[in-house]
């Protein structure tokens, strides 16, 4: 012991004081530390980011993995800093969900905030499907995807529907267009974004199409559908961003119809918010004709869609 301690016969405790010099103690911080909750002025580019994902309905797992991939890549650039090891993470990611849960909006609010953090050049978005892939010979396929990933240096190529491009069998060119882009993953996966949508269940088969397809997407974010609550919510959004309310019997009878339609439709022909989003056009055009009619042009009947206006799909 550095500082022995003795009991003197009068009670008094003398302590031996080591004249060896003692080694500095480095604090450590205890492991358990209160985080606070509200992101430090520096971080401008995620708080701009959260404010915007703070405006999108439901899609907490997805919020709170943005916000991790924003912490991941600013600590690697201080420990990049501090002359730690830093290594670069390749950052495709996968998108998996139902029509209509907002998959195309949140990959072009990734692309503005990697942008605003120096990790993409542009942050420009692509969007993509089967068509704009795959070319109708031998070869064609190969010229297509390349020119595509080359659009997209800088930003993000986004593929809807990408399952489509193994649904062909073995003479299809479908799956040309996958072996292009796993070889442009892995020569260019610095340079640009890879981001695949599509259904669950089809992309989880898609992933078995190619050996190398799995292990080059390190992020994979669930857009789970939208309960009646949350496409409640859209629908008022939606309305008050065109100027536009509900009477009391309109709202009521759209929720009553979304609880049917969610009973009685397959959840993966559900359109979730595109869904929500086609009503709402069809109604506003509808009480358009009838105070047209009725010749009645009132604030308070310009800003109100009734009951009797609503166009539901299953009614045409």
């Amino acid at each position: 012991m550095d500082q022995p301690i003795r009991l003197k016969s009068n009670g008094q405790i003398s302590v031996v004081l080591n004249s060896q010099k003692r080694k500095p103690l480095t604090k450590e911080l205890p492991d358990f530390q209160v985080v606070p909750k509200v992101i430090p002025p520096e971080h401008s580019a995620l708080k701009e980011i959260e404010e915007e994902l703070e405006a999108l309905v439901g899609m907490e797992e997805m919020k709170r993995m943005i916000k991790e991939i924003y912490a991941w890549i600013y600590v690697n650039k201080k420990r990049e800093e501090t002359g730690l090891k830093a290594r670069k993470q390749a950052l495709h990611m996968m998108f998996k969900g139902n029509p209509g849960t907002g998959k195309t909006t949140v990959a072009r609010l990734i692309g503005k905030l990697f942008q605003k953090m120096n990790v993409l050049s542009k942050g420009h978005l692509i969007e993509a499907e089967r068509a704009d892939l795959v070319g109708e010979y031998i070869g064609h396929t190969a010229q297509k995807t390349r020119d595509l990933v080359k659009k997209a240096q800088g930003g993000i190529l986004f593929i809807d529907e990408a399952y489509s491009l193994g649904r062909g069998g073995e003479k299809d060119f479908g799956k040309e267009a996958i072996d292009t882009l796993v070889k442009h993953m892995e020569d260019k996966q610095h340079e640009f974004i890879l981001i695949l949508a599509g259904y669950s269940r089809e992309m989880d088969y898609f992933l078995t199409l190619n050996p190398g397809l799995h292990s080059r997407f390190p992020l994979v974010i669930d857009f789970p559908d939208y309960n009646i609550d949350q496409l409640m919510e859209i629908t008022r959004r939606m309305l008050a961003e065109r100027e536009y309310i509900f009477s009391h019997e309109a709202e009521k009878k759209v929720r009553d119809h979304l609880i049917w339609v969610k009973s009685v439709l397959n959840p993966s022909s559900f359109s979730n918010g595109r869904y929500v989003r086609n009503i709402i056009e069809k109604s506003i055009r509808a009480q358009a004709m009838r105070l047209l009619m009725t010749n009645s042009y009132d604030r308070h009947e310009l800003i109100t869609i009734r009951s009797n206006d609503l166009v539901f799909e299953e009614d045409q």
